[in-house]
């Protein structure tokens, strides 16, 4: 029916959508290796340093129930706005202090 095509569009723009976030995200990665490679080095130590005190703080069952949960739950967050709305807080705050950094430095 027109409705199931319709839906079935939706689902596969936005499987689309996320495939290019995704590439998105990995291209800026990349380029931060190599224009910034200090500043790659140290994203990394801290990301992994802090995925590694969450598993050792976590039982490894516990973690994958919730990565899980929040895996399967993460469409109805998307549908109803609540990604977006907590992504667009962290980007202004990351803004700002991208912001006041520069300021800082002139």
């Amino acid at each position: 029916t027109t409705e199931q095509q319709q839906r079935f569009h939706e689902i596969c723009s936005n499987l689309v959508k996320s495939r290019r976030r995704i590439v998105g995200w990995w291209k800026r990665l990349f380029a931060l290796k190599e224009e910034k490679p200090k500043m790659y080095f140290m994203t990394m130590l801290c990301s992994l340093a802090v995925v590694a005190w969450i598993g050792q703080q976590v039982h490894n069952l516990f973690l994958t129930y919730l990565i899980v949960s929040f895996l399967l739950l993460f469409p109805g967050l998307n549908q109803h706005g609540i990604i977006t709305k907590y992504v667009g807080m962290a980007k202004r705050e990351v803004n700002k202090l991208l912001k006041h950094k520069e300021k800082k430095n002139e």
